[in-house]
């Protein structure tokens, strides 16, 4: 503790030690030390002089700091003094206060310095891990000195760092978690180290996106007060920018987390708007440029489309015109808000429409666009400002024809209203100005007004103006070739390059493209001899620009001539270049344009951007049509007179093509519009054959279920029908009464027994005329008497036939009327012909029945091949109602034919009867059937008391 107190405290006894022992001492002390106590001491007094001494600090002590990092986090004290001695030494903040030369000296040796001593730690990737690890600890001595270290390193040595941390584990992570922290000083140090982390790096800007970053900034800010807050808003919108700028990913997961209808409390400024501080002016400045890096017009359509929608859908832009129609807003943040309004709307119908309904609050209420081109026209408005103007109205213009002939109708003579100023008046008013800069915007924002746009560069011909009293008007293509040509107008008001070069872009965007305006232009006699002239001159550096402008417009004039005017057509042009100027003289002017220094930062991007106005001569779109027309210019003066005729061959056979094409594109149009009906309509037919489909599936079903129930029924109905023994009556299939045919049973019956009963009569009779063979009389009264049994019985026999026939006429009836009830019970599903289908199989014989079970069988297998023919399920209906008229007529006949038997039957009964009386009369015993019933019954009780006699009687 002595040798720490010599150095550090008091003066000791004798000479001074020097810086360099000084900390050589210490560092043997850090290294040497087995005391925590010791080495704390020793870091301490190193930080201390790591200020002083950085380069013997950090040099000597430097590898003992590390190894402190490594073995002693324990102690989060030691740490804290390594990590503070480390930023010191490889920090290059210097806030000595010193001499300017002398200042920028020490900075570039301190960044020096810093460099090398960066190099010296990240050699070994392991101690970028380390520090990412000890920012782990929630100690402030700790993370704090941590955060300040690993910023340190990104400044001095940024790719390299950035390359460790994105390989370590967790890397990214760990350092997201500094804006969790709730100690301000460590949240803050923590925005300053992610700004410096994702400079550049889209991968690491990705994975901080990911971290759900975008959250936690617009929390921040929104906590610290938005626009109106300090440092810390202006430090998150930092951060922001670093994440958004040129990163399309973090761009589409910015809009598609809706953060950007968090953008907009930001922009809702107060009615009094004096007062503004610095760093409000700052915060809103940066917010503006926020919301121009999601529209920028560098990013791609789709997506630049997609946001300028989310803004305006939310209000965005809204509050943004809101601001530009204020008052008391500063300069700058008015500039930056008239070019955020511009990308906002750039290219989007919607946004340009919303912008044309913008009325300033003024009285009379003004459009905005007409207050911001007052303001592009008024030379005493700030250069920037006037700047800003004009790439708004080359904005609203874009890709926007509705606005073009918005603007271009405001110069119509019909449409003039001579007691309001309208943006063509404003437009005209700059475009003569005395202010060259006020000429050049004013050509400028016209050629936007006609680009791309044939039918507005037409109309643009009719404009005509009023130059003096007395004289008659002049049209405005007229006035600007006159400007241009007549030497004592160019001295007066456009001797400037500035000038010159407006109105030259003016015309050569208005009459590219145009036959129509090129024809006017050429009917001027004074046009083509000033271009010649300005083309063939020896003119100074200044005026090359105008001689290759004056090249290109000529050009123009040979490409897109339709050889109306004889004296001006392709061919005696391209002769009068030939014999002025010559040829490859021509071509060299004509490349003075694309090799002029600003030509090249023009078209870069298509905001106007120059530091002063004097460098204002080239439009961004400008340089497009350069660039579209100069080959083919350079094509057109080259080519001989024959060329141009087989090119023009070569068009008209490539238009018929082209009409051709289109008639086959129509073609295709229409077949395209039939496929797609008939497309939808093999959809509603496939959706209508599957509902079919399904409700076919369904009656099967159902018929199934039916056939199911009629089998169960059946069963059921034929066991009642067995166990109740058939005794049911007044049953009736199809019209055929069963009591009818029990009817006919048992009189077959009767006459079979008569039948006995007369054969056996005829054999008593034989017998006893045998015997009584003494009385002719009775012998021949007999023979008579056989004679007409013989006859009897013959006819009985007849009837028998009938009977048997009518019988199997009856069992055919019978399966037919079964076929018909099965095809009945199958379409309808009738349950009452089941039940009398079954009591008549109780009524019939055991072996009728099983022939019909065999037959009903045979019909079910075949109802299931009917079952698949549903589509001729009419047909077959009408065919069974024919079979049924059939079978019911058959069904009448055979009612007809069991009548007629009957009667046959009764007149047999009268005739048996007659014949039973004759016998009476003839003496004849004639028994009835009762009587004979009886008889039989004595007889066998007769015998049976005959044999108990028998058995009675002793045996002698």
């Amino acid at each position: 503790m002595n040798f720490f107190r010599g150095v550090i405290g008091g003066q000791a006894a004798g000479a001074q030690p020097s810086g360099a022992e000084t900390i050589q001492k210490l560092c043997d002390r850090v290294a040497s030390s087995t005391l925590l106590e010791d080495r704390r001491d020793a870091v301490r007094a190193l930080k201390s002089l790591s200020k002083k001494y950085r380069l013997e600090v950090g040099t000597q002590a430097m590898h003992h700091l590390i190894h402190i990092l490594q073995t002693d986090s324990s102690d989060s004290e030691i740490i804290g003094y390594a990590l503070d001695t480390l930023f010191n030494v490889i920090s290059n903040d210097d806030e000595e206060e010193q001499d300017e030369s002398e200042e920028e000296n020490s900075q570039k040796q301190a960044d020096d310095l810093g460099a090398q001593f960066t190099d010296i730690f990240i050699k070994e990737p392991e101690n970028v891990t380390l520090i990412l690890t000890l920012l782990e600890e929630f100690d402030f001595h700790v993370r704090w000195p941590g955060v300040k270290l690993l910023t340190a390193l990104l400044k001095s040595q940024c790719t390299q760092v950035q390359a460790i941390v994105l390989v370590s584990p967790m890397g990214v992570s760990r350092l997201m978690d500094l804006l969790a922290d709730s100690r301000e000083v460590i949240r803050n140090d923590g925005l300053l180290l992610l700004q410096q982390l994702t400079k550049g790096n889209a991968a690491i800007q990705k994975i901080v996106a990911f971290e759900n970053a975008f959250e936690r900034l617009l929390d921040i800010i929104t906590e610290e007060g938005t626009s109106d807050g300090g440092i810390v808003v202006e430090d998150c919108l930092l951060l922001l920018l670093n994440l958004l700028k040129n990163n399309s990913s973090n761009q589409n997961f910015f809009k598609e987390g809706s953060y950007i209808q968090r953008m907009k409390p930001w922009f809702e400024v107060g009615d009094d708007n004096s007062g503004w501080s610095a760093q409000k002016v700052t915060n809103l400045h940066l917010m503006l440029q926020l919301v121009r890096v999601m529209v920028s017009p560098v990013n791609s359509p789709g997506a630049t489309s997609s946001c300028q929608k989310s803004m305006y859908q939310c209000g965005l832009l809204q509050q943004l015109c809101t601001i530009l129609m204020a008052t008391g807003v500063p300069a700058d943040i008015l500039t930056e808000t008239i070019n955020t309004v511009s990308e906002v709307i750039r290219g989007s119908q919607v946004n340009q429409d919303y912008f044309a309904s913008v009325n300033a609050p003024s009285n009379p209420p003004r459009p905005a666009i007409v207050v911001l081109l007052m303001s592009m026209v008024n030379e005493r408005q700030p250069f920037v400002l006037r700047c800003a103007v004009l790439y708004c109205f080359q904005c609203f213009l874009y890709k926007n024809q509705k606005g073009q002939a918005e603007i271009v109708a405001t110069l119509l003579p019909s449409t003039i209203d001579a007691n309001s100023i309208s943006a063509g008046q404003l437009l005209c008013g700059g475009l003569f100005s005395p202010d060259s800069l006020s000429n050049w915007c004013a050509a400028v924002a016209l050629a936007h007004a006609l680009q791309d746009n044939p039918t507005q560069k037409e109309q643009l011909l009719r404009v005509q103006l009023a130059t003096s009293l007395g004289n008659p008007p002049v049209s405005l293509l007229q006035q600007c070739t006159n400007i241009l040509s007549q030497g004592d107008k160019i001295e007066r008001r456009g001797s400037k390059v500035q000038t010159r070069v407006g109105l030259l872009m003016l015309l050569c965007t208005w009459i590219s493209n145009c036959p129509i305006a090129v024809t006017h232009f050429l009917h001027n006699q004074d046009n083509v001899p000033f271009l010649t002239a300005q083309i063939s001159e020896n003119l100074g550096e200044d005026e090359r620009l105008v001689q290759g402008l004056c090249a290109l417009l000529l050009g123009i004039c040979i490409y897109y001539n339709d050889n109306s005017l004889e004296n001006c057509t392709k061919e005696k042009l391209k002769q009068l270049i030939d014999r002025r100027i010559g040829k490859e003289n021509f071509v060299e002017k004509l490349g003075f344009i694309n090799k002029h220094e600003l030509y090249s930062r023009a078209a870069q991007k298509p905001q106007p951007s120059f530091s002063s106005p004097e460098q204002m001569l080239f439009d961004h779109e400008f340089t497009r049509l350069v660039k579209e027309l100069e080959g083919v210019i350079t094509k057109a003066v080259h080519k001989s007179s024959e060329e141009e005729k087989k090119e023009e061959e070569v068009k008209k056979t490539l238009e018929q093509h082209d009409s051709i094409v289109t008639q086959y594109k129509e073609l295709i149009r229409e077949q395209d519009a039939q496929i797609n009906e008939l497309k939808e309509k093999v959809s509603s037919m496939t959706a209508q054959n599957e509902q079919m489909q399904s409700t076919i599936t369904q009656q099967l079903a159902q018929i199934q279920q039916h056939k199911d129930q009629y089998n169960i029924l059946k069963l059921k109905l034929g066991k009642d029908t067995q166990q109740s023994g058939g005794t049911a009556e007044g049953a009736q299939v199809n019209g055929l009464q069963l009591e009818e045919l029990e009817e006919l049973r048992r009189q077959n019956a009767q006459l079979q027994t008569q039948l006995t009963e007369k054969d056996s009569l005829i054999a008593s009779l034989r017998l006893e005329s045998a015997q009584s063979a003494d009385s002719t009389t009775a012998v021949s009264e007999n023979a008579e008497l056989l004679k007409e049994l013989d006859m009897m019985r013959g006819q009985i026999q007849a009837q028998s036939a009938e009977i048997s026939q009518l019988r199997a006429e009856r069992q055919d009836l019978l399966r037919k009327v079964e076929t018909a009830v099965q095809g009945g019970m199958s379409t309808a599903g009738g349950a009452g012909d089941a039940a009398k289908t079954s009591e008549l199989e109780g009524r019939l014989s055991a072996q009728e029945a099983e022939k019909l079970k065999a037959e009903v069988k045979g019909l079910t297998e075949s109802r299931t091949g009917l079952e698949q023919q549903l589509a001729s399920a009419n047909s077959t209906v009408a065919i069974l109602q024919t079979e049924k008229a059939k079978l019911q007529k058959e069904v009448t006949e055979s009612k007809k034919e069991q009548d007629e038997l009957l009667v046959l039957l009764a007149d047999q009964d009268q005739k048996i009867q007659a014949l039973k009386e004759k016998l009476k009369e003839l003496g004849e015993l004639v028994e009835d059937e009762d009587d004979l019933d009886s008889r039989d019954q004595f007889d066998d009780e007769d015998e049976d008391e005959d044999e108990d006699g028998e058995e009675d009687e002793p045996n002698p």
